[in-house]
C-alpha cells in the first residue's frame, strides 16, 4: 500500500455562487502537485462533504483523474449510517478510487461492537482498499486500539487516518495491528511527532498553504533522517494554529484565497466565511511566514 503513504490534502471545494469552481479547483491542485503532494482526499470534511452533491462528488473526482493520472485519489465514504457509507464506498468503488476513507459513525455514538460490525459489513460487500478514520473532535466515539486491530485483519481495511494529535493512541494502535498497515496523521499540528513515532504519512488542511514543508518532513521521515528543527515546527505554529480559529474548512478557505490559489472562499450553508477579524490575523501571520507580501 506504499500509494497510500505520504502527503494527501483533504482538498477544499471552491465555490462561485454556489456552484463548484473547477478553475479555481485546477489552479489549486497544479500548484499542490507542482510542491510534491502525493494526492488528494475528495469529498473529505475540508471538501464540505455534508453539502456536496453525489453527482459533484463525481465530477470532482473525475476532473482530478483527467489532471493526473499517477496522483492518488482517496474518496471519503463515511456516514452515520451504514447503509450510507455502504453506498458512498461503492460509489468510490465505481470511480476506481485508490482508497476509500470511512469515519466513525458521528452523533449516534456507537459501541465498539458496532464499530466491528459497520466496519464489516462496508467492507464485506465492496473490493477497495478502506482506510478507517478517527477524529473523536468530530465524532465523540472513537476506536479502541483492540478495534482497530481486529479491523485490520480485514483483507479490504488497510490503515487508518487518526486525527486525536496523541502519540499514545498511535503506539496502542501499532501493537495491535501489522507493520504493513498504512498510519496516517490527521492532526497537523502533531505530525513530526506522529511520523517521528512511526507514521507513514498525512491527510492534511495545512498542506493547502504548507505543502513544501510537509513533503519534506515525510520524506525525512522516509530516509530516517530528520533535518526539521523544533524551532522551524515552533515558528509555524501559529499559522497552522489559525487554520483552526473557527471550523474547518473555513480558515483555510480564506487562506488559499488570500494566496490568490482560489478565487472565493464562499462556502455552503452552514458554514459561512471567516470573520474580519480572524481573516486579518491569518493574513498578518501569512505575511510574516513569507506566504504573500
Amino acid at each position: 500500500m506504499e500509494k497510500l503513504k505520504g502527503v494527501f490534502s483533504a482538498i477544499v471545494t471552491p465555490f462561485k455562487v454556489g456552484e463548484v469552481d473547477y478553475q479555481s479547483l485546477e489552479k489549486l491542485v497544479a500548484a499542490q502537485r507542482a510542491a510534491g503532494v502525493d494526492g488528494f482526499v475528495v469529498n473529505g470534511t475540508t471538501g464540505e462533504n455534508p453539502t456536496l452533491r453525489e453527482n459533484e462528488i463525481k465530477n470532482i473526482f473525475n476532473h482530478l483523474r483527467k489532471m493526473d493520472s499517477k496522483m492518488t485519489l482517496i474518496v471519503g465514504a463515511g456516514s452515520n449510517s451504514t447503509e450510507h457509507a455502504l453506498h458512498l464506498t461503492k460509489i468510490a468503488e465505481e470511480l476506481k478510487a485508490d482508497a476509500a476513507l470511512s469515519v466513525v459513525p458521528y452523533y449516534n455514538k456507537p459501541p465498539q461492537r458496532g464499530l466491528l460490525a459497520h466496519f464489516k459489513y462496508i467492507a464485506d460487500r465492496v473490493n477497495l482498499p478502506i482506510l478507517l478514520y478517527d477524529v473523536p473532535g468530530r465524532t465523540i466515539t472513537s476506536f479502541a486500539p483492540q478495534t482497530v486491530g481486529e479491523l485490520s485483519q480485514h483483507k479490504n481495511i488497510v490503515g487508518i487516518k487518526e486525527a486525536s494529535g496523541k502519540m499514545d493512541v498511535l503506539a496502542e494502535i501499532k501493537k495491535n495491528v501489522n507493520s504493513d498497515f498504512v498510519l496516517l496523521s490527521g492532526d497537523d499540528g502533531t505530525y513530526l511527532d506522529f511520523l517521528k513515532n512511526g507514521g507513514h504519512g498525512v491527510i492534511s488542511v495545512a498542506s493547502h498553504i504548507l505543502p513544501r514543508e510537509f513533503v519534506r518532513w515525510t520524506k525525512e521521515a522516509k530516509n530516517n533522517h530528520f533535518h526539521t528543527s523544533e524551532e522551524e515546527l515552533k515558528t509555524l505554529k501559529p499559522l497552522i494554529d489559525l487554520l483552526f480559529c473557527e471550523a474547518n474548512p473555513i480558515p483555510i478557505k480564506k487562506a488559499v484565497q488570500i494566496m490568490g490559489l482560489i478565487e472565493s472562499a464562499e462556502l455552503r450553508l452552514p458554514l459561512v466565511e471567516l470573520s474580519n477579524e480572524w481573516t486579518e490575523k491569518l493574513r498578518m501571520e501569512m505575511k510574516k511566514q513569507g506566504l504573500i507580501r
